[in-house]
């Protein structure tokens, strides 16, 4: 039995950028498509995959891409048997046997979401095999789910009308990707994630990690300007920056680059994120290290700008 995932949206971060996207995505579904959420890595396209079901108030089921993905991992399988041996001695001299052996099928979380209206989320996608994925195109367009022939079970099932998939890939991240199949691709409607600007950067940091607003941005400069220094820029920074940002908090670490613990965290989560030398790009942290005390200006520019 597929387990239905439990979600509410109570601590997800609402900007205007993120509310139009999330506009956008429920369109498609509230109209009877199915979507796919593309971006790179940490641009939360997971979090925002399940703050859209949660939106559509059905139960949710929750598959990640693998490559070791067979179609039986998501429309179920034969999981052994059943044997069923009746011996009747009612009469002394008259024995009747009568034996019954049946194959158990057992649901996989695609079949259970089509049969009973569940929104299905796909993480990741793109990780499973193309050839696997060719249950879900007859699920997509024909609204009906093909299951392998047997005697016991019916051959397909109509999809249910509140049955909605949402997909999301990482086409930035090649290792362990395959390509998608235009056939599949045809069903969907594809939204490009983009990395979260910076006031959606700056509320997560506030309501996530629980910063005052001042070190938050200063978190956002410093992870946003290291990226672009190191040539990164194409991948999103939020990961990283919620990583220092809640470390800091937890450890009651001063955002502030004359604390020694501040500079080792920084150096921690992005040293390795940087595309060059280790040698430069520990010049430019300790560059920008100079260069923070900026940040913490940007706010009063802002509010004299909304004056």
């Amino acid at each position: 039995m597929a387990t239905v995932l439990q979600v509410n949206s109570q601590n997800f971060i609402e900007t205007p950028k993120v509310n139009h996207m999330t506009k956008r995505a429920l369109r498609y579904l509230h109209t009877g498509f199915s979507i796919h959420l593309r971006g790179p890595a940490g641009t939360g396209k997971t979090t925002l995959a399940v703050h859209l079901a949660n939106m559509l108030e059905r139960p949710i089921l929750l598959v990640f891409g693998d490559d070791e993905y067979k179609s039986s991992d998501l429309i179920g399988n034969q999981r052994g048997y059943s044997r069923k041996k009746i011996i009747d001695n009612y009469i002394h001299n008259v024995v009747k046997m009568e034996d019954e052996l049946r194959e158990s099928w057992v649901d996989s979380r695609l079949t259970t979401a089509c049969r009973e209206g569940f929104t299905l989320i796909y993480d990741e996608f793109n990780r499973s095999r193309p050839e696997v994925n060719n249950v879900l195109l007859s699920a997509l367009e024909e609204k009906l789910l093909v299951l392998p022939a047997t005697a016991n079970r019916q051959e397909y099932i109509r999809v249910h009308p509140e049955f909605r998939a949402i997909f999301t890939s990482n086409p930035e991240e090649y290792c362990g990707v395959h390509g998608t199949q235009d056939a599949l691709m045809d069903r969907l409607v594809t939204i490009d994630i983009p990395e979260p600007d910076e006031t959606t950067q700056l509320e997560i940091l506030v309501q996530k990690a629980g910063l005052a607003r001042k070190d938050a941005l200063a978190v956002v400069h410093l992870v946003k300007q290291f990226q672009q220094r190191t040539k990164n820029d194409k991948a999103s920074g939020l990961r990283a920056c919620l990583i220092v940002a809640k470390v800091c908090n937890n450890q009651n670490v001063p955002i502030n680059v004359n604390s020694d613990d501040f500079q080792d965290i920084c150096r921690d989560v992005l040293l390795s994120r940087s595309k060059l030398p280790l040698s430069e790009s520990k010049l430019i942290l300790e560059e920008l290290f100079q260069e923070l005390p900026i940040a913490g200006k940007l706010i009063a520019k802002r509010r004299e700008v909304k004056r």
